[in-house]
This record gives C-alpha cells, structure tokens and sequence, in this order.
C-alpha cells in the first residue's frame, strides 16, 4: 500500500493502487482475498455493505440454504469429507469449517453470514467496507501487467487503480419481464415472507426455479391454491445431477399437483402474458395479443379474456397475489465500454462472456469469479456454488501467479511405480474433482522413457492446450487427465434415473457406467486448440488416444483389487508399454538373471537397496498368495533352534541385495 500512494503523489493522481483489485466480498471474494494473501500480494477487496457477504443477509428469503452440511462421513480425511460440505470456504483454519457454525443438513442463512464475518476477521483479509464501485474503465499504460490498468471510482468519487481486476460481485440484479400489468407483480425480493400475509388467498408464481419453490412451499398450507407458471418445464435435480435445479427440499407443491390437491403447473411464455386488475383488486391472467388495440385502463369489462373464447381455459380463476421470482443476473451497468463487457448468449445471457480460464473474453486481466463466472459449466457441475467456485478460484489464482509472478503451477514428482496408486488416492479423496466434474481435471505429465511423472492438480480443461503457457510446466511425452463423469445419456429433465438395472458393477462394462465415475484419458501429446474446438459434442475433451473408465461404485469408493485397481493398472500398462506391478525382492532377485530389463518397481526399488524389509511374515503371506515357492525345511534336525533360520533366511535376502548390483551392472552393459 505505501508503494501506491508513493507512486500516486509522484504522478500527481489522487488514486490508490493496488496490484489487485477483488470486487465483492462475497464467499467467492473472500475466497480469492486468502489466497492472495497466502501468496503475500499486494490487493484489496472492495465490499458495498458494512460486512461480508451481504447477498446472503438478504437471500434466501426463506433463510434455509439448499447447500448440504454433512456432518458425518464415516470418515476423518479433510479432503474427502469437502466433498459433502458444500458451504466451507477453502483455508488453513481449522476453525473455519462450516460445519461448525451450524449442525442442520440444509442450514439458517444467517450462520453463512456469521461464517463470512469470522473468515474475514479470523484471517484478516484486508476488505475495505462501504464501499460501492459504481464505475470502472481502462487507461493503457505499455508498462503495466495487461497493457492498461484498471481504473475504479466509488459511490464518494474516490479513484483506485489495479493491475489486475478479480470480480466477484455475483449475480444480484432481479431478473423482470415486462408485459402489460406487470406493475401489480410483487418481487421475491421484496414480498412477505409470513405465511399468515397468504391466508385464504389465491396466487400465481411467475418462475420455476429453487426461490419459486420456496417462496411456494412457506406458503403451501395456507393458500386457496398456488399456480405456478414458466416458460419451461420444471427440471429436477436428481435427474439432471445439476444442483441449481429444483431440489427436493422445496418441491412439496409438486404433489399437490400430481395429487391433484388444486395447486398446479403451466408453461407459457411470460413475454405473452398480461394481467388485468378489476375493481375488486383482483388480477385476471389474459393474453398480450387479447390486448392489442385495448386500452388496458378502461376496464377489464371492455377486454376480452381467453375464458371468454376457451371456457375452460387453465387460469381463468382470478389470483389475489401475482409474485416474481425469476433469479437475478449480473450487474453490467458499472463497467464503462472500454471494457467490452457483454452478456453471454442464449440460456448464459445474465453471465458475462469470459473464457474457460475465467477471464474476459475482450479484457486482459480481468477475470469473473463464483457466481457471475457460471457460464463456464451452466447446467453442468457446481461452478456457480460454493462448493464448485471455491476450486475454481483457487485455479484462477494459480494461473495468475504463473502470470504475473512467475510461480509455476504446483507440482510434484513422482517415480513411474506410484501412478496407479497417485491416481487412486485422489479419486477416491479430491474434492475439487468431484464437485467440479467435467470442468476440473487432474494432469499427469509424463517424463522421458516413463520413469517419472509430474502431477497437476485440479486444472481447467477447457483451456488444456494452453496448459504449457499457463502453467509453466512443460509437456515432454505425453499425458494423462483424470476427470469425474457421469454417463453421457443419464443426466436431463425428461431421464428417468430410477429405472430398474440403472448402476453398472462390472469392470467390463465401466464405460457404460451412468454415476458420477473417474475417466482416465491419454494424450501422446497435448491436444492442440484445433482440436480442442472440434471435440465431439458433449465431450469434455478431444478424442484421446486411449481413454479408460473406473467403472462406477456404490459408495463412491474405487478401491475394490478386480473391479477398480487392477483395470486401472492394465489401461496404465499398455499406454505406457511398461509393468507397473510391484514385487517382493525374491523376484526382482530371480528377475535379474533372467531378464534384459527390470521392472519399473526393481530398477527404483531393489536395485537401489529400497523396499520392503523382509519378515516370515511377509514371506509366509506371499507363500500362502502363491507370489512365492515354499523353501522351509518341514523338519529341523540337532540342536539348531527355529529362530536360527529365520535368521539365516535373513542373512541369505541381505547377502543376495548386495551381490545383485554388479549383476545388473553386467545387465544393463550387455543392453547397451
């Protein structure tokens, strides 16, 4: 901070610099707010209210989030246990796990706003309060990270420059469709949330989403009846496995529908409708077209209704209440036009338009984080949540420290024998790959002649072939990328999910597998952007050059010998052309004399004096397994006590360690 003001007085600006400016201290800016300040950057968090995460002061109405706290797994791996805690923001505190703060699987949304209070407080992220940017634009400077700073003004006209531009702001501004009448409409955000204010009332709900579930199911036991109407039809999450669809926690008014208990659901286009008041304050649903040529104040006497045409037409009952509740979208109206900020297209239309790697597709140097940077997997996996975002910002940190710092993406090496078991381990524990399936992959890199491999964690897939300059990891022969998936024809609105025979339980047929399952591809190089554009529809990735399935598992648990590891062992073979087996050092003994080249597993183990210590135990277990042939003598003759040859079979194991080396010295000159 004392570098900016001291570069602003020799400018003679009267802003404030900072190398990085974050926009919203919502969990995905308080996210983004740890991490760089576990890296030590210079940055600053810019909040409009007087705490974090304000969103959530207000939102749900309801004050039940749908987002699960899981307080018991069965087990006490941190990571695995993240994947069903989907409210805890990513940090090195102990203490701030949410399950501490509430013990209810869908919690009270004021324990998210004493969480983000203490997240904030505990690691004292520097998060400057009321303060509103109501305005940003670009100034080009050749000498700055991107090519231009970021200029922001706040609601007091105080200036800030940044280099880098992390926005965090969500999506907050309501979604309104306008059509005749539309002013007698009450908004999600405002209308009452005491179920007694619906008492003997009747009331149409414009919207199908989690809030209009809500705000139907507070009032579900009080009203005459509820109607619900929407453009589309309603979508489950359990069938879509998308969880921004309608969970079961709020879908009670879909039985009293199907139970036919008077409370209903239409599809219609909003843009088509058009509410008439009458003189007793009741609203009477019609048709825009019924309204052409009509002047609306006249009076509902003078306007022909659908029911005047159609006598049994859907809602023609009149409605006491007509309520909103159509989500929001992302606030564009700060951001001068420098920026290029455009909304996406289609059904991503309330999101920015940014790159898979989360930052503006006209920009440089700013980047959409948490809710706002959904586009990236709308209707897919978990970016526009907590629990998907927290990873998702993680990587966009990484990348920026790869860019501006020059820290490499984090890695670690390991020798060609630990691959299968590297893979497993994070299958079956990373919790970034299993929320954030199909988006985030973990990468292998593999080393000259396959001894070693390099292993990335939790990259984003959709810019893999920059993966060289983004990472600043080089990609020598080859790679393999380990994604989380589910079936590619299991998952919509119309699947039933449920049908009998659904789960797959043998290997054979793991690329049929229809749960969420680990899919390991293989690249003898790295896909190039051509190709990358050209992938098969649906496909995360281009076309690999081998590809394998974990086939699916029950409790998500990919540990079974014949049905998970020994597949992934064999897939991992014949990529490779190697075996990855492991072996005792009897064999990797007995492999030395017979054999022109040793195993992965002898070459880094036995030869060099590394392994297992042997025991009559061990030995015993391998007899019994059949990996070795029983030379215990059955009779033990004079006075030589048993532990004698256990000892002597000791002696003999250290006495033939030491005499392979110059053998496989002669081993390997006879190669050469």
């Amino acid at each position: 901070a004392l570098l900016g003001l001291s570069l602003c007085a020799l400018s003679g600006a009267t802003f404030l610099y900072h190398d990085y400016c974050v926009l919203g201290a919502g969990p995905a800016g308080l996210q983004a707010a740890y991490f760089l300040q576990e890296a030590g950057r210079d940055y600053i968090v810019f909040e409009r209210g007087h705490a974090p995460g304000s969103f959530f002061a207000l939102y749900p109405r309801h004050r039940k989030l749908i987002s699960i706290n899981k307080q018991y797994t069965g087990k006490a791996n941190s990571e695995f246990n993240l994947r069903h805690d989907w409210n805890s923001l990513l940090s090195h505190d102990r203490r701030l796990l949410f399950r501490r703060y509430s013990r209810e699987f869908f919690p009270h949304a004021d324990a998210m706003v004493r969480y983000l209070e203490d997240f904030a407080s505990l690691l004292e992220l520097r998060v400057q309060y009321n303060t509103a940017i109501v305005h940003v634009t670009l100034e080009r400077n050749g000498q700055a990270w991107n090519g231009h700073y970021f200029l922001l003004t706040d609601q007091d006209k105080k200036s800030y420059k940044c280099s880098s531009l992390l926005v965090a702001t969500g999506t907050w501004v309501p979604n309104v469709v306008n059509f005749p009448g539309s002013e007698y409409v009450e908004g999600y955000e405002t209308v009452s949330i005491n179920p007694e204010d619906f008492a003997g009332q009747t009331v149409l709900i414009l919207g199908r989403g989690n809030s209009a579930f809500e705000t139907a199911e507070n009032i579900l036991g009080v009203t005459n009846f509820i109607h619900m109407v929407s453009r589309s039809r309603v979508r489950l999450s359990w069938a879509t496995h998308y969880v921004g669809d309608l969970r079961a926690i709020n879908n009670g008014l879909l039985d009293t529908y199907q139970l036919k208990s008077l409370d209903g659901l239409l599809e219609g286009d909003l843009e088509d409708l058009a509410i008439v008041k009458d003189k007793k304050g009741k609203l009477h649903i019609t048709l825009r077209f019924y309204l052409e040529n009509r002047n609306i104040s006249a009076g509902i006497d003078s306007i022909t209704l659908p029911q005047d045409e159609l006598d049994n037409f859907a809602t023609r009952a009149p409605y006491d209440r007509v309520i909103r509740c159509l989500g929001w979208k992302f606030d564009f109206s700060i951001y001068n036009r420098s920026l290029k900020m455009m909304p996406g297209k289609g059904n991503i239309k309330k999101y920015p338009q940014i790159k898979p790697s989360y930052e503006s597709s006209s920009t440089r140097g700013l980047f959409v984080l948490g809710t706002a940077s959904h586009s990236v997997d709308f209707r897919k996996s978990a970016g526009g949540f907590i629990h998907g975002f927290r990873y998702t910002t993680r990587a966009v940190h990484r990348l920026l420290e790869n860019r501006h710092h020059g820290v490499p993406w984090p890695s670690t090496v390991y020798p060609i024998t630990q691959l299968t078991n590297s893979i497993l381990k994070r299958v079956n524990e990373a919790s970034g790959l299993y929320q954030m399936f199909s988006v985030l992959a973990d990468i292998i890199l593999l080393r000259e002649n396959a001894t070693a491999f390099e292993y990335l964690e939790e990259y984003p897939i959709g810019v893999l072939a920059e993966l060289e300059m983004q990472t600043g990891r080089k990609v020598p022969s080859g790679l393999f990328v380990i994604i989380m998936e589910y079936g590619r024809n299991f998952s919509g609105a119309d699947k039933d999910v449920f049908y009998y025979n659904r789960a797959v339980g043998e290997a054979q047929h793991a690329w049929q597998s229809n749960f969420l399952h680990p899919v390991i591809y293989y690249y003898k190089r790295l896909p190039t952007e051509h190709e990358m554009r050209l992938r098969p529809p649906e496909w995360p990735l281009p076309r690999p050059d081998a590809i394998h399935h974990i086939v699916e598992d029950f409790l998500t648990d990919w540990t079974a010998p014949n049905a998970h590891i020994l597949p992934l062992r064999r897939f991992l073979e014949n990529c490779l052309s190697t075996d990855l087996r492991s072996f005792f050092a009897e064999s990797c003994f007995l492999f030395a004399f017979t054999r022109q080249k040793l195993p992965p597993f002898c070459q880094q183990g036995y030869v060099r004096m590394q392994g297992l210590v042997g025991s009559e135990g061990l030995r015993r277990h391998a007899v019994q397994a059949g990996l070795l042939q029983d030379y215990t003598p059955t009779d033990f003759s004079g006075d030589t006590p048993p532990d004698s040859h256990h000892r002597s079979q000791d002696q003999l194991l250290r006495d033939q360690v030491i005499q392979v080396r110059p053998l496989q010295h002669l081993v390997n000159a006879k190669d050469e």
